[in-house]
């Protein structure tokens, strides 16, 4: 399931980076630092991936 805002696509960019180790999970803010725990590497690939391009910055 792909994100449905930007800030959505972002988070989970963030907290994908995280589960790899690449980012320290302390640097992790608000939603990110819980998708990190929540989700599955695999679930934060496919909520990250695809274009920003015309989704809108955050979602009601």
């Amino acid at each position: 399931m792909p994100a449905k805002s930007k800030a959505q696509q972002k988070a989970a960019g963030a907290a994908l980076s995280a589960k790899r180790g690449d980012t320290p999970k302390s640097e992790l803010k608000g939603a990110s630092r819980e998708m990190v725990d929540s989700m599955s590497e695999k679930e934060l690939e496919d909520f990250a991936k695809g274009s920003r391009k015309g989704k809108p910055e955050h979602v009601d």
